[in-house]
């Protein structure tokens, strides 16, 4: 009998630990780590970015976590600075073993995390824009914005019904810009539209009024077609109305958010660029699936910090949205079912438009979801 009633504790005791084991587990919060540029030239990119972050990352533990796990986000602000970007993620990655990566504020610093998301098999949903990010695929990373060739495609579509076919372009020198002017330089000639000018300007220059010189010189100029992001294309506007430059000036998602309004102020009167729906929830009718996305994040980062939301913050919404949602269908925070259930998306609607993603395609969203808009 008190051999029995040995075992039978010692036995008892095992399982107990076991099960302590099991649940201590169960118990470790779910480590999102995200670099983002709150600092430095694109801090109104990533300033919004890291709000709803947190924002939206406390609204879930308050209701439960996910998968009965509370969520931890751990950032860290790499000053927009590629080379800072990438120690940061090697940091999330083998210090505070994080089990996805939302972030890369710009198409610089995602480009720098990219190879070590990749190595250490991570998913990894990008906040910047360019098409490099998610062409050719690669098996980890994601994307939430709009790419730079869908930003030119947008507006050449919007030239062309207005028989604009002469454009100078002006782009920055940054890694969004340089994008963004090899896909406008690409797709051009699919609209029938000839570049007549084609210059660039530094992500820190002040005035670019030496440029937009040349490109009012520029024989046959119809229309001119900002690529940049940060304070840079608020300057150009600024420049393009002080030289009395009076073409019709478009620009890129790259400046989607009121704050270019509150930079390049009344200069940007006229000013036509492609923007998600988050810009113009109250435009929205009432039938359009967005709408009520839209309409909830305004609305939540409004009472929350007392500022006017951007597509920017829309994106950040969409990374951990999208990783919450993925982590559900998978039943499970493992990083490779994370991956396999990010690229099986369908159907989720968030703040840049309705996501359909696949082997072929880790951005999952047409041209569809983006819109025309004109300042007033």
């Amino acid at each position: 009998m008190r051999i029995t009633l040995k075992r039978f504790v010692v036995g008892t005791l095992g399982a107990l630990v076991a099960l302590g084991g099991s649940l201590a587990r169960a118990e470790e919060p779910i480590r999102i780590g995200s670099v983002l540029s709150v600092t430095g030239p694109a801090a109104f990119l990533g300033d919004p970015e890291l709000k709803t972050l947190q924002l939206y990352v406390e609204d879930l533990n308050k209701k439960g976590g996910v998968l009965g796990r509370s969520i931890q986000l751990v950032h860290y602000d790499d000053g927009s600075d590629a080379n800072k970007a990438n120690s940061f993620t090697k940091r999330l990655l083998d210090d505070d073993k994080v089990d996805v990566l939302i972030g890369g504020t710009t198409t610089g610093a995602t480009m720098s995390m990219v190879p070590l998301a990749e190595r250490s098999g991570t998913p990894f949903v990008s906040l910047a824009g360019a098409v490099v990010i998610v062409e050719p695929v690669k098996k980890f990373v994601f994307k939430t914005p709009h790419t730079d060739r869908m930003a030119a495609e947008k507006v050449f579509e919007d030239m062309k019904k207005r028989g604009y076919t002469k454009v100078a372009l002006l782009s920055e020198t940054s890694g969004f810009g340089q994008s963004g002017k090899k896909e406008t330089e690409a797709v051009a000639a699919k609209y029938g539209i000839s570049l007549v000018a084609n210059e660039t300007y530094g992500p820190k220059d002040t005035d670019m009024s030496p440029q937009l010189t040349k490109i009012k010189a520029a024989p046959g100029v119809q229309a001119v077609f900002v690529f940049g992001l940060g304070q840079g294309p608020a300057i150009v506007t600024k420049n393009y109305r002080q030289l009395g430059i009076s073409l019709p000036l478009y620009q890129s998602h790259g400046v989607a958010s009121d704050e270019f309004l509150k930079l390049a102020g009344p200069a940007a009167e006229g000013v036509r660029l492609p923007s998600p729906a988050q810009l113009i929830p109250e435009k929205l009718p009432a039938n359009d699936p967005q709408k009520p996305v839209v309409s909830a994040y305004e609305k939540a980062y409004k009472e929350r910090y007392k500022q006017d939301v951007s597509s920017f913050g829309g994106y950040a919404y969409d990374g951990l949205m999208l990783v919450v949602d993925a982590m559900k269908r998978a039943g499970s925070a493992d990083k490779a079912k994370v991956r396999d259930a990010l690229e099986a998306t369908k159907g989720y609607v968030g703040t840049s438009g309705k996501v359909n993603m696949s082997p072929t395609d880790h951005m999952g969203l047409d041209l569809t979801s983006f819109r025309m808009l004109e300042v007033k």
